[in-house]
């Protein structure tokens, strides 16, 4: 399963590898962008699915059954992880604190007030569940000990891990003490590290945390341009991804520290990398609303190679494209494409009908010449008695679209869509061109304007 979340609030899960979006997607209730997901396995084989927001809280569905993790705080989450063994989930936000939390309870049983002085960006288990590792905003690194919940001092620290803020950690599953049945001289615990953030270089760390905790630097991967925002191990520990704010994707070896292959296809800048369980494929998100699932199987780990492993394209199979929400499909595909709403023809609704899989209706709406404007001012009602649209999702469907290509493709001003401006004049909030750009903390540009409705501590939802 493929789990996407993205700026029009929903997630969604996908079957591997038809690659259909399953019946019971998509998932929703946000108020704001979802930034983050993480899935886990828990103890009798149920699958947990985290989501991190914008909108100040955490959710997370079991069996398919919503439930809410209990915390008073709100704040903007940034990040969150579950321990290995399921046992706990680790949060990180803009206040600064660590927050961890119970699964089997639900509740919250520990916060590390001020962890970092800037916001916490980046969290991570080590492997055998004893330490929990973070990242901060202004590229500080910490090491906690996960056990004790009253242990709220950092066991360790490095100042400026990364230059210009950390966006990203990630620890090795199989290298050092996480490969099973290892046998370490000694009472020695030690893990491999991968760090990234605003200095546009990934850091491979060798993390010490018994008998004594503390670091050394490996080596630093060098090759992207810009702002390396996510890291990923493969699960067996031979690959390690990369994406960044260059359009970027890197796959690398994390053991000789060369880079195997280089992936170009997204348009706008890199937001998540995950391999697959099985280690065959590499899902790499956009800011260019796109998903991009590469079937890894040709790679030979630990091997230099230009060969770039080839991309599944959904597509050619009929289905729908991975992450375009309903109502928005790929410019590639779509015969309305950027118009403007407002502009739309009956003929183009009649297309969009047909493209959302509802073309049944299209006749009714060409009947009544419900165009660009009509269509935004549609309620069950008009789409029941007018229109003839009697079952009740196929209505749904229809006001859930009109929403996501008014939020998330198309401007009803008039507005040129933003797949038309160049990513660095959009705010990342509004999806709007900025009028007066300020730098916030996190090394990305907001409008102005937000600073003074109470935006003042923003950090990047593009996560």
């Amino acid at each position: 399963m493929l789990a996407t979340g993205s700026g029009d609030k929903a997630i969604r899960l996908w079957n591997l590898p038809d690659f259909e979006e399953l019946s019971f997607s998509p998932l929703l209730g946000h108020s704001y962008y979802v930034n983050l997901l993480c899935v886990q396995y828990i103890w009798d084989y149920a699958g947990l699915l985290l989501h991190g927001r914008e909108d100040y809280s955490l959710g997370y569905q079991e069996r398919r059954i919503a439930s809410g993790l209990v915390s008073s705080q709100q704040v903007h989450r940034q990040i969150c992880c579950f321990s290995p063994d399921s046992q706990h989930l680790v949060t990180g936000a803009t206040d600064n604190a660590i927050c961890v939390f119970s699964i089997a309870t639900k509740q919250l049983i520990r916060i590390i007030e001020m962890a970092h002085e800037n916001y916490v960006s980046s969290l991570s288990f080590t492997p055998d569940n004893m330490h929990i590792v973070s990242g901060s905003g202004n590229g500080d690194l910490k090491v906690w000990q996960a056990q004790n919940v009253h242990a709220n001092k950092a066991i360790y620290y490095i100042a400026e891990c990364q230059d210009l803020g950390m966006s990203c950690l990630a620890i090795s599953p199989t290298f050092g003490s996480a490969a099973p049945n290892t046998q370490t001289p000694g009472d020695k615990t030690y893990f491999l590290l991968a760090t990234c953030g605003g200095d546009s270089r990934i850091n491979l760390w060798d993390l010490n945390t018994a008998p004594k905790c503390n670091t050394n630097l490996r080596c630093v991967l060098s090759g992207h341009t810009a702002n390396v925002m996510m890291v990923a191990f493969s699960p067996d520990g031979k690959l390690l991804a990369s994406g960044a704010m260059d359009k970027l994707v890197k796959v690398w070896c994390p053991i000789v520290g060369n880079v195997l292959f280089t992936l170009e296809s997204h348009s706008r800048y890199i937001t998540s990398v995950a391999f697959s369980m099985d280690n065959v494929f590499l899902a790499t998100g956009s800011a260019d609303r796109t998903a991009m699932i590469w079937s890894l199987t040709g790679a030979a780990p630990g091997t230099a190679t230009d060969t770039t492993p080839p991309l599944i394209d959904v597509d050619t199979e009929g289905n729908q494209p991975l992450t375009s929400p309903e109502g928005l499909v790929s410019s590639s595909s779509s015969s309305v494409g950027p118009k403007p709403l407002l502009t739309w023809s009956p003929d183009d609704v009649a297309n969009w009908l047909q493209e959302i899989g509802l073309d049944q209706y299209a006749d009714s709406f060409k009947e009544q010449l419900i165009d660009g404007e009509e269509i935004q001012n549609l309620t069950n009602e008009s789409l029941s008695q007018d229109l003839g649209v009697k079952a009740l999702g196929h209505r749904q469907k229809i006001l859930r679209a009109v929403l996501v290509v008014k939020e998330q493709g198309f401007y009803v001003s008039g507005k040129p869509s933003d797949d038309s401006v160049p990513d660095e004049y959009l705010c990342p909030i509004t999806r709007q061109i900025m009028t007066d750009p300020v730098i916030a903390a996190d090394g990305f540009s907001y409008e102005e304007i937000l600073s003074v409705r109470g935006w003042e501590r923003v950090t990047t939802p593009v996560r």
